[in-house]
């Protein structure tokens, strides 16, 4: 099926988990992952409505984002260490998703010339192949993003253990939303953002309050 058949399946799905869990379609944005794909990948993208694209690696996000229409939205959702801060927080990028140390929002404050919103990543399920901070450092981070300059944490960001059923996933979705209403009320900051689900399991995640869900293969098929 072509790139614009996949965003209409996708979507039929995003609908489908909306309506099931009593939420309204406008409250979930659909990031497309682009990473590996080519340009003319996004590009196709991009002609069939597609406006958000997410990219996991700051080398590649730099060489083809200007290759694309400007009026495109890119969020950096893969890890990023903070010898690439100066490079992500170049203006490249509208969010990054997976802030996830106290160094590492210090270097983005440093080089961004403009309001930064991140999103804190955690790693609720504790699985040591995850990136993320553990969930009790996650207000430590957040308190250090609001005593900086410039950036701006507008929610959570999880990626649970896969598994081939994605029921299994449901349990650290739930777990991401109940430790950022916890966060919000030790932290006083409004966190409305929660970035969870991808192909496989985005349809829980939106179940459980996903607002940004991360989904590539199921657009751009297989890598």
């Amino acid at each position: 099926m072509s790139i614009r058949g996949n965003l209409e399946t996708v979507e039929r799905r995003i609908s489908a988990a909306c309506e099931r869990a009593g939420r309204k379609r406008g409250e979930v944005k659909l990031v497309a992952v682009s990473k590996t794909k080519p340009v003319e990948a996004v590009l196709e993208a991009a002609g069939a409505g597609q406006i958000l694209f997410g990219e996991n690696r700051v080398q590649e996000a730099q060489s083809k984002i200007p290759l694309c229409p400007g009026s495109l939205q890119w969020h950096l959702i893969g890890h990023l260490q903070s010898n690439k801060a100066r490079i992500a927080a170049s203006g490249l990028f509208r969010m990054i998703h997976s802030v996830d140390s106290v160094k590492l929002i210090h270097a983005l404050d440093e080089y961004t010339a403009v309001p930064l919103p991140v999103l804190i990543q955690v790693n609720v399920s504790g699985e040591g192949s995850k990136e993320g901070c553990a969930p009790a450092e996650a207000a430590a981070l957040i308190e250090s993003a609001n005593g900086s300059s410039r950036i701006e944490v507008h929610g959570l960001m999880t990626i649970p253990p896969f598994t081939p059923d994605p029921e299994k996933a449901r349990i650290h979705f739930s777990n991401l939303w109940k430790l950022r209403d916890r966060l919000q009320q030790e932290t006083g900051t409004p966190l409305p953002e929660l970035s969870m689900g991808m192909s496989h399991d985005f349809e829980i995640a939106i179940e459980e309050g996903a607002t940004f869900i991360r989904v590539g293969s199921d657009i751009f098929g297989n890598r």
